[in-house]
């Protein structure tokens, strides 16, 4: 317990920490003050504090997880929010602070586990979203968008928020009716579907997870669009082209960046010359980093977030031009605070499709992102790339004039009616 407790002696500051360690004797750290956080946690075994301070992270996420470590006030949300508010950059404070040579182990480990070859793809692929369907129903909108949602205000529904992500994407791809679109890590469909919806486009999506392609498959049938809306398990790198746009939302996070160089050139290749691509991927604000162990090891094997550098300096190299660049700040927050409470509020039936210790690892994903995305150092980026300058209007009026007209086609037409008169 010595080595934790100098940890948290030396990073709680902002509201009060007590750690009620497995022999009964009580430690307090920091003050609540007037509105503070107040989490109080216990550690069941003489173990669990040193698991916790040898890899803060991994530590604290197997602890919880495996039952050493209780949350008694509060809950895991909570302590994940005071703990990244008192260290908030990215691999800083106390809390990360590691010897040199660990800290370059981890480096090389997590550079390693970022080649994505295409069978270790697929797999990944298949670790991430190959779970049961119903689980994806319980925390996430109506349509199954796994990604940031775009809060117009923070006070909007989660299915209100994704709705309109799904129009601030369409207004940056300057679509028209009867083009050809490829949405690569198209998810469970729903953006391809209201891609076509609205635009009278036809789409291809893509994706490496076999559930998801099926359910996607299943949703163009009842939509009666399976002959313009089509899904294919397929990589990236063996669709033919060319497209008129192409799209991507959170893929770019389980390429790694060896990958990268192919997955511009091969993009480039693909879209026709007065086209239009788009991506939105999770995001570092600051310079490249490592992704850490837990992440890496129970949700997003293979997985890296990229700086703004790397994604710019990639597709300068192969002959793209970045056109338009968009950091989406507390998006992420707000949406992860969602699915967090949604993940609680179905934690019986999540413990009976799976067990204690899965919904455990779920909870701290869900809270340890929000975390890093409310007080860390991640962002949302969108980017828009273009091979010639001229694929898209002068100013970028065009994008704010036409998602206003997305949003307003979505409103109930009794709204419509109130509001023109």
């Amino acid at each position: 317990m010595w080595l934790l407790d100098q940890m948290l002696r030396r990073t709680v500051r902002k509201g009060e920490l007590t750690v009620i360690d497995h022999d009964g004797r009580i430690r307090r750290y920091g003050e609540a003050g007037d509105g503070g956080r107040r989490v109080t946690v216990r550690l069941t075994d003489r173990g669990a504090a040193a698991h916790i301070a040898r890899y803060p992270r991994v530590g604290a996420g197997e602890a919880y997880m495996d039952g050493r470590l209780v949350v008694e006030e509060g809950d895991i949300r909570e302590l994940a929010l005071l703990v990244s508010e008192n260290a908030p950059e990215e691999d800083g404070g106390p809390l990360a602070a590691r010897g040199l040579v660990r800290r370059l182990g981890d480096r090389v480990s997590a550079r390693l586990d970022q080649v994505n070859w295409r069978d270790r793809s697929k797999r990944n692929a298949e670790h991430t979203y190959n779970l049961t369907r119903r689980l994806y129903e319980l925390f996430l909108d109506e349509d199954r968008q796994y990604t940031c949602a775009y809060y117009r205000d923070p006070a909007d529904s989660l299915e209100q928020a994704q709705l309109d992500k799904k129009a601030h994407l369409a207004a940056k791809l300057h679509l028209k009716p009867g083009m050809r679109v490829l949405d690569i890590g198209c998810g469970w469909g729903g953006l391809a579907l209201y891609l076509h919806r609205t635009y009278d486009v036809d789409v291809v999506g893509i994706a490496l997870a076999p559930d998801q392609i099926a359910f996607c498959k299943e949703r163009a049938a009842a939509d009666g669009v399976s002959s313009r809306v089509k899904f294919e398990l397929q990589d990236y790198r063996d669709v033919p082209g060319p497209f008129d746009r192409i799209v991507s939302v959170g893929l770019i996070e389980h390429l790694g960046t060896p990958s990268y160089p192919g997955f511009f050139r091969r993009t480039r290749e693909l879209l026709a010359p007065d086209g239009v691509m788009v991506s939105h991927c999770c995001g570092r604000m600051g310079a490249p980093g490592a992704t850490d162990k837990w992440t890496r090891k129970y949700i997003f094997p293979g997985g890296y977030i990229p700086a703004l550098s790397e994604l710019v300096g990639e597709a300068e190299r192969h002959g793209w031009i970045v056109s338009d660049v968009e950091a989406l700040r507390y998006h992420y927050a707000y949406t992860l605070e969602e699915w967090y409470h949604r993940t609680n509020a179905a934690e019986e039936e999540i413990v009976r499709l799976y067990d204690r210790r899965f919904f455990r690892m779920w909870q701290f994903y869900l809270a340890g992102a929000e975390a890093a995305f409310r007080y860390g150092g991640l962002v949302n980026w969108q980017l828009q790339y273009l091979k010639h300058r001229d694929a898209v209007p002068v100013i970028r009026d065009y994008m704010v004039e036409e998602e206003a007209r997305l949003r307003e086609l979505e409103r109930p037409p009794e709204r419509r009616l109130a509001a023109a008169e």
